[in-house]
């Protein structure tokens, strides 16, 4: 079921942090006041996730640079993640925190979790300030995702926001022309 437009759930979720070197409690009142992605994955040592991940770090001075914060989580523990960061060449690499749910109970609550294995789908949330799912995607477990992709779909989501009544069509960068929709666009485009 979609979570498009729909409010995150409440949540605290324990992490670690590589930057602060830490583990640290996040909750859904850390994401208020700030563009998020919430990126989902089915576990810490595995194949495709360490690529997803470390893709997504590729991004992450590009997405701080438009007031993104990212966050990973996948069912493993916070201590996981921490063993993975210091045992996987491209997980050192991260500087955006690790989410844990172990209990299942935030990937259930965002409609991710794939019961049968107990794992957490692949899925990615761009979240806006007021806590407010504008995108998502969610992937088979084979299909990893491309992080470049979420930089145009963050700056579509801030344009609209920021441009009441406009829409951003298909393929739109920043800087692309916008549509108003209106009666004198009906079946002219």
């Amino acid at each position: 079921m979609s979570q498009v437009k729909k409010q995150i759930p409440e949540f605290i979720a324990d992490g670690y942090n590589p930057k602060k070197e830490a583990f640290v409690q996040v909750s859904n009142k850390d994401f208020e006041g700030q563009w998020t992605v919430l990126m989902f994955y089915p576990a810490d040592f595995t194949f495709v996730c360490p690529t997803e991940l470390e893709d997504m770090q590729g991004q992450y001075a590009k997405l701080q640079e438009l007031g993104v914060e990212v966050y990973s989580m996948s069912t493993d523990t916070h201590f996981v993640h921490k063993a993975w960061h210091d045992h996987s060449e491209a997980i050192s690499k991260l500087e955006y925190t690790m989410l844990a749910d172990p209990h299942k109970s935030i990937s259930r609550s965002f409609d991710v979790l794939d019961e049968e294995a107990g794992l957490a789908q692949r899925a990615t949330f761009v979240i806006d300030p007021d806590g407010i799912i504008q995108t998502m995607e969610v992937n088979a477990d084979g299909i990893g995702r491309d992080a470049s992709q979420i930089y145009d779909k963050i700056r579509a989501a801030q344009f609209i926001r920021e441009n009441p009544g406009e829409v951003c069509p298909a393929k739109w960068k920043e800087s692309g022309e916008t549509l108003t929709p209106g009666l004198d666009l009906v079946g002219k485009i």
